[in-house]
């Protein structure tokens, strides 16, 4: 195997390891093999060997057991929550991601109200920029992602009222925290009107529309 230069070198063998699990269909808890079969498949140093089990520890896509018949195993699968349109797997709590989801949709219509009626020259611009960002990683769907939610922070902090702003932001940073953007196959179909949802937003806002921009977090609660 040669591996390309795109990437560090541990990198690419975390590719591998990731594309070995993916393709050849194992299952949590089956083995992967050892380190100096990666070694031998990829070519690497065993410095780099090291660094791509780290990374994908950090990942949570292996586990290592130590002693005979030891290597590297798939490690289990973590739970995945939907938020709208984006799949998230949740290390740990799925329960209080799911309810914190929950109560950030049901505020979505009041934050936008209070965008349109508080909304200054400066908050348009950089609501603009925050949509100009996300054209442009329509293909990103983990970037793509992260731009939504710095938009809706962002509109958040328009609002004048600190518990509001307060309890909104600390739900998308609890789930931030505690999840990663799990890309679907259909994703990419999707951005186009993700991103019309989140412009009509954007555009009641700024134009001071109180029941527009209501309207649009209704749609938006259903195509996040």
């Amino acid at each position: 195997m040669v591996l390309p230069a795109s990437r560090t070198r541990a990198e690419e063998v975390v590719v591998y390891v990731e594309d070995s699990i993916d393709k050849g269909g194992l299952r949590p808890g089956d083995h992967i093999g050892t380190r100096a079969d990666l070694r031998e498949q990829t070519g690497v140093a065993r410095a780099t060997v090291n660094e791509a089990i780290r990374l994908l520890q950090e990942r949570r896509r292996i586990v290592l057991r130590p002693g005979p018949g030891g290597g590297l195993f798939v490690a289990a699968t973590d739970p995945v929550v939907r938020l709208g349109r984006t799949l998230l797997t949740v290390h740990g709590e799925p329960l209080a991601v799911a309810g914190a989801i929950e109560v950030r949709e049901q505020l979505e219509p009041l934050v936008a109200a209070h965008a349109a009626q508080h909304r200054t020259a400066k908050d348009g611009r950089e609501l603009k920029s925050l949509i100009a960002a996300m054209k442009k990683n329509q293909n990103d769907v983990p970037r793509f992602v992260s731009l939504n939610w710095d938009l809706h922070v962002r509109i958040a902090a328009i609002s004048p009222n600190a518990v509001l702003r307060g309890t909104y932001v600390g739900l998308y940073e609890f789930v931030n925290q505690v999840s990663l953007v799990t890309p679907q196959p259909s994703d990419n179909d999707n951005m186009a009107q993700r991103l019309q949802v989140h412009s009509d937003l954007v555009a009641a806002i700024i134009a001071g529309d109180v029941a527009a921009a209501m309207l649009a977090a209704e749609a938006h609660r259903h195509s996040s």
